[in-house]
């Protein structure tokens, strides 16, 4: 992950209007940039989640949603999230399905988030990355509800769970 890293700049219905770096996207310039989230569910209302790395630039240490990462210039959202899925959870092969995307706005940056989920089975392997993810697990709903607005999960994730849960968790 490099600071100079480009990133395509978007609309807010995800037409590439420009580039930029990382950096830039993260200064606080608010250049909207896309970014894709997999939330990985098993029936029964478990969802896994990861715990980001200490050495993420933004949300450090943070659980997060289960996949999520950046859309590099050039690389379609579907692409984006079948790499990030195979690069940070090992997994391939999956369908998943498309939720509404919305902007996220921090005090550094403004993402178009293309958040998708997808049911799994026991048997499916799921093996985080330690250079991505610092743990993971599946957690059942109500232990996030616990714990929403604790500082414990990232902002865009309790802003997401919460539609999530509304609409598709089972």
């Amino acid at each position: 992950m490099s600071s100079e890293e480009i990133f395509p700049l978007v609309d807010s219905e995800g037409n590439v209007v420009g580039s930029a770096t990382r950096k830039e996207c993260h200064s606080g310039s608010m250049l909207m940039h896309p970014v894709v989230h997999l939330h990985v569910m098993k029936e029964g209302g478990w969802l896994y989640l990861q715990q980001r790395s200490m050495t993420k630039d933004i949300q450090p240490g943070k659980w997060d949603t289960a996949v999520g990462g950046h859309v590099d210039y050039g690389e379609s959202v579907d692409d984006a999230l079948r790499r990030e899925a195979r690069e940070e959870l090992g997994i391939a092969g999956f369908e998943p399905v498309k939720l509404k995307p919305y902007v996220f706005r921090s005090t550094r940056e403004c993402e178009l988030i293309n958040p998708y989920y997808v049911y799994v089975g026991e048997d499916m392997d799921l093996t985080p990355d330690p250079g991505e993810i610092s743990a993971a697990r599946f957690w059942h709903v109500n232990e996030i509800i616990e714990n929403l607005h604790n500082n414990v999960f990232t902002p865009n994730f309790e802003q997401e769970f919460e539609s999530l849960i509304k609409q598709y968790l089972k």
